[in-house]
């Protein structure tokens, strides 16, 4: 069942491109807010555009003192080299066992053949584990409201 608005964001541990554990949890004990990005793919046009998007308003994020977390399903090593060729600004995190993208029903079941992918979604979580805004998409073609979520995670942090 989809998550919305209100839910508690459940928790995570995934490894990182330094192979180290981000914990949900523990970024939002930090006080920030947590935009949470779905992607299906690194190295894949939409997903790039979509990411470097992000990267390229992180000052008005920071703003916010929001952390950005993005997950997909590829392995930590290939998040790595994705990361260092768009030069991201914020934390990849591999769900390479598929355990997320489950508990928070964000599973493309086929997409040209590959299974299992995550879909493109956006989720912004309050420092006391609080869903504040969904976005989501069944089409992985389609971008998330950029404007939107930068202007949603300022508004809720002021």
């Amino acid at each position: 069942m989809p998550l919305k608005v209100g839910d508690q964001a459940p928790n995570f541990e995934l490894l990182d491109t330094d192979l180290k554990k981000v914990n949900l949890y523990d970024v939002l004990g930090r006080g920030q807010y947590v935009v949470l990005l779905f992607f299906p793919g690194a190295f894949t046009s939409v997903c790039t555009k979509e990411l470097c998007t992000f990267r390229d308003s992180m000052f008005k994020l920071e703003k916010a003192k929001a952390n950005v977390i993005a997950i997909s399903v590829d392995s930590p090593f290939a998040l790595k080299a994705f990361k260092e060729q768009n030069r991201l600004n914020f934390t990849l995190a591999s769900d390479f066992n598929k355990t997320v993208i489950a508990d928070y029903d964000e599973v493309l079941p086929n997409l040209l053949g590959l299974k299992y992918l995550a879909k493109r979604a956006v989720y912004i979580i309050a420092p006391d584990h609080t869903i504040k805004y969904v976005w989501h998409s069944d089409d992985p073609g389609k971008e998330p409201p950029y404007d939107e979520v930068v202007q949603t995670v300022n508004k809720l942090a002021s």
